[in-house]
């Protein structure tokens, strides 16, 4: 990812969910360091405008509230998605990845310099796993890997080892 703070590049803090209509996107709202003209996104900070995290917390307890492994796995989530304002977006990022990993029990070292920030991964490409709408609406791609886990719950690291690891 381009290490300089571009307001334009949106993927570093947004995600997209299943909701009742589909998929919708949550955007995170950050804050860029004032006063620094080229500014990196590892200076970057979280934002708490427009009360995000209750929106969001509110979401996806609305889009994956049914599924098997929610209430398993978002106390776990919960502390660092729902971040406080002035969380900085890298450190963010970095924990979520460490928790995602965990879960999925994927423990290939991960580095990071001052220069990057992953968002979270998102199986896009992947061939479709059971998805708590998919009866009424089919299987929506291309969503956070927190569908998958909330999905699949133990089962998405067996997932994620077939569709990944053997190409």
């Amino acid at each position: 990812m381009k290490a300089t703070y571009d307001k334009r590049r949106k993927e570093t803090h947004r995600y997209s969910v299943a909701d009742a209509r589909g998929a919708l996107t949550l955007t995170v709202p950050v804050q860029p360091p004032h006063g620094i003209p080229r500014a990196r996104w590892t200076q970057v900070a979280l934002s708490d405008h427009g009360r995000w995290q209750d929106v969001h917390s509110q979401a996806l307890a609305s889009a994956y509230g049914r599924t098997p492994y929610y209430e398993h796995y978002i106390p776990r989530l919960a502390p660092v998605l729902f971040a406080p304002g002035g969380t900085p977006l890298a450190q963010q990022l970095e924990e979520l990845n460490r928790i995602v990993c965990a879960i999925l029990l994927i423990d290939t070292p991960i580095s990071y310099t001052s220069e990057e920030v992953l968002p979270l991964p998102a199986p896009a490409s992947a061939g479709p796993y059971w998805q708590l709408r998919a009866s009424a609406m089919g299987f929506i791609p291309g969503l956070s890997i927190l569908d998958l886990i909330f999905n699949l719950g133990p089962e998405a690291a067996l997932y994620i080892r077939r569709e990944f690891v053997a190409e």
